[in-house]
């Protein structure tokens, strides 16, 4: 699969802050796999505020939700990850 540059942009804009890319480290370390309550206390930020960023990092395809019970469990898209790497080596 090949990124298109409107991917390739979306993923950089996720990418683009810090919270965001506290929560992937944080579901990085865990496996690959994050619970949803974990994230405001990883974050120090409001459940709305996390609710937010969370919806960036999905709607880039970087992670993936399903929902166990009331809550929310998220995946790393490992191969979105790999093929926005792939893409970001081709610039060079």
């Amino acid at each position: 699969m090949r990124l298109s540059l409107f991917q390739i942009e979306k993923i950089s804009k996720a990418l683009g802050d810090s919270n965001r890319l506290k929560i992937l480290n944080y579901i990085s370390g865990k496996g690959g796999c994050g619970e949803c309550s974990a994230l405001q206390e990883i974050i120090g930020l409001a459940q709305p505020s996390v609710s937010h960023h969370v919806k960036i990092l999905i709607e880039s395809g970087l992670i993936s939700a399903e929902k166990d019970g009331r809550n929310y469990n998220y995946t790393l898209n490992t191969g979105v990850l790999n093929e926005y790497t792939d893409s970001l080596r081709q610039l060079a």
